[in-house]
Order: structure tokens, then sequence, then C-alpha cells
């Protein structure tokens, strides 16, 4: 449980922490202003603009580092939620003991799981 701990505060931005799944840095992507050499152009409505200008002053911040700072920290949230869960004691002597033995034989999934797909017919 301490581990799983551990690793979920290096996950959650951690200078360096990287996602186990991925290998995507966390927490450092939308703090690095020094080096912007790449452009992302995005078309929106009159609307979706003066609202993303009205919460970047209210936050004091400008567009740009406003939304690249928003779509970092959903783009991390996205890809861990893809690879890091967080389980309490019990779910997770459960789930060790799961992995720890595997499962029956299952002669219907061994089968499907050999059976060519369709889309190879």
């Amino acid at each position: 449980m301490k581990a799983a701990i551990a690793e979920s505060s290096k996950l959650r931005g951690k200078n360096g922490a990287r996602c186990p799944g991925c290998g995507i840095a966390m927490g450092t992507v939308a703090q690095s202003s020094k080096l912007r050499a790449e452009n992302i152009n995005l078309r929106v409505s009159r609307r979706q603009k003066t609202l993303i200008d009205g919460a970047a002053v209210a936050l004091g911040r400008n567009r740009s580092d406003f939304m690249l700072d928003v779509v970092c920290r959903e783009a991390e949230s996205v890809l861990l939620d893809r690879c890091y869960f967080n389980l309490g004691a019990e779910e997770f002597k459960r789930f060790t003991a799961m992995l720890d033995n595997p499962p029956a034989d299952n002669p219907k999934l061994a089968r499907l799981l050999n059976r060519k797909p369709a889309w190879e017919r």
C-alpha cells in the first residue's frame, strides 16, 4: 500500500516522473515555457474565445499560457486514467491474489483467442 501511495505521488507531478504505461513525462509539460517551437492552431467560436479569455484574465494569465496549462493538465489526467488506478488495502490484497494465482483453464476462451479475426478471413 505504501508503495502505491509513493508511486501515486511520483506520477502526480514530480519533475522527471514518467507515466509507467506510456512513458510520458508528467507535471513538467505545461510548466516548460523555455522553448516553444511548435504551433497548434485552433478554430473556435466567438463564444468559446470569450469564455477562454475571461478565464485567463480571471487567473491573471495570457490566453496561450492558460490554454497550454489546462490542456496539458487534462492530457496528463487522461493518460494517467489509462495506466494508474488506486486501490484500498483490501482491494489491493484481492488484486494481488488474483495476479499471483493463474486463472483456471477456459477452453472456450482459448478457442476464441486462437480464432482468426473476421477481418483477416
